[in-house]
């Protein structure tokens, strides 16, 4: 089925709603990469009116990848909730748009298991930044292991204390820091150089003694491949949370070693471990614009709409914390700070909608043309915005992933500017051991509870 739309004398023609949505996509470098993008900013325009007549109920019929050759298309399709939507299946993509612009958070939280991945990505494609901020900011998806994440007024932050070579003492160093600034309560989660089993046994009891030594309402993660991490809790390692990297088709998922059914059984072994307090919230996914097409699995879809299947992958297994590692692919992807921020806000605004923890790591690599400038905008812009968490690393620099990201003394800021709070069983915490006063603020000194633990 194909579409048009006249603008003056010129009539653009789309051949199919993979077509349209792609060329409606704001510029970004992947797109142009994989031949997808608008061949003019015209033609772009021209998309996306076109794309705001489509009905929501059409999008819904006709999968982009089709069911029968796709196991990420048969997970949105069989699983989608079709009384939820049934309170938006008579709009079209702009009137979708206006519902979400007046929408209450009660409302929201109601139709989006009815919202699939291609319908958030639709109505992202024809919103302006703001209504991107305006919308997500009352998206509101709540988790819960030892602490609660995702509540108004709140923002969290992983602690990621990051070292080259896996040293302990380098780590600990780390972590110390981090929680002297008030970091640390989306969870710890450190990046591994190793993916031996003993590796992360070492690490994984490196941070439970941490959290058990000081009774921190937090939890703990190392971010391997989801197969080390099933092999250890086979070997009764402590984990907290299950880490993987997913994508938004069966074959990118594939390129990782990941499929559903595995996903599945790491679900299960981690509710097996029993290691919540307050929920059983125990995924953690990370994700980014780009993986499907870096891995030539993108079925020539455009990156966004591929990014907003993936959150329909996590949503399954209602994970804790999911984040897009938006501008870690690098710039063939996203190519400077302009798309690097759209992408953030995109990213944001559809996994929220879809009933998603969203949380953003706002970072670059240094080949993209993007500074530190760029990050504090998209900072700013996705704490207005209501984001779940964000990152804390040493000085913005993670020396053993080599990109630049958000630092401890960036979320200082953003709290100072914002008023977000801590998730409050950690704020009370930090209160508790002298790290901050009653308002949240840090204390001169206040990590002296903390040195003279370790000490002893």
């Amino acid at each position: 089925m194909s579409y048009r739309h006249v603008v003056g004398p010129r009539t653009f023609v789309f051949s199919d709603l993979a077509e349209l949505m792609a060329k409606a996509t704001p510029p970004r470098s992947g797109d142009r990469l994989a031949g997808l993008a608008a061949e003019s900013a015209e033609e772009c325009v021209a998309a996306r009116w076109c794309l705001a007549e489509v009905p929501l109920a059409e999008i819904l019929a006709r999968p982009l990848i089709p069911y029968e050759a796709d196991d990420v298309t048969r997970l949105i399709l069989d699983t989608h909730d079709a009384a939820a939507f049934a309170r938006i299946g008579h709009l079209t993509v702009g009137d979708f748009r206006e519902f979400l612009l007046t929408a209450p958070s009660e409302t929201l939280a109601a139709i989006a298991p009815g919202v699939t991945p291609e319908i958030a990505a639709a109505v992202s494609k024809i919103m302006r930044n703001q209504d991107l901020i305006l919308v997500a900011r009352k998206a509101r998806v709540v988790t819960r292991l030892r602490n609660t994440i995702g509540l108004p007024g709140t923002m969290a932050v992983r602690l990621q204390p990051n070292h080259p070579s896996d040293d302990p003492a380098g780590i600990a160093a780390a972590i110390l820091d981090g929680l002297a600034y008030g970091c640390g309560d989306a969870c710890i989660g450190i990046n591994p150089v190793s993916d031996s089993v003993q590796g992360l046994a070492g690490l994984l009891h490196l941070l439970s003694e941490t959290i058990e030594r000081f009774d921190i309402p937090t939890q703990g993660c190392v971010l391997t491949h989801i197969t080390t991490t099933l092999e250890a809790m086979n070997r009764g390692v402590p984990v907290d949370l299950v880490f993987q990297s997913i994508a938004g088709t069966q074959a990118a998922n594939a390129s990782f070693g990941v499929t559903l059914p595995l996903l599945r059984e790491a679900h299960e072994a981690a509710l097996g471990q029993r290691r919540g307090t307050l929920g059983d919230n125990v995924m953690y996914f990370e994700t980014g614009q780009g993986s499907a097409l870096s891995a030539n699995a993108h079925h020539g879809i455009d990156q966004q709409t591929l990014e907003a299947r993936t959150y329909a992958v996590a949503r399954a297994f209602r994970p804790l914390l999911v984040n897009t590692v938006v501008g870690f692919i690098g710039p063939e992807y996203l190519y400077d700070g302009k798309e690097i921020i759209r992408a953030g806000l995109e990213d944001h605004f559809c996994g929220k909608l879809m009933g998603v923890p969203l949380g953003v790591d706002v970072c670059y690599t240094n080949h993209a043309e993007a500074d530190q400038d760029d990050m504090d905008t998209l900072l700013t812009l996705l704490g207005t915005a209501g984001v779940t968490y964000v990152m804390g690393i040493p000085g913005a620099d993670d020396v053993m992933l080599n990109y630049q990201s958000t630092s401890f003394h960036d979320q200082l800021y953003l709290r100072e500017v914002t008023g977000l709070k801590r998730a409050p069983e950690f704020a009370a915490w930090l209160a508790r051991m002298g790290l901050t006063d009653a308002d949240g603020a840090l204390r001169p000194g206040g990590g002296a509870p903390l040195l003279s633990g370790i000490a002893a």
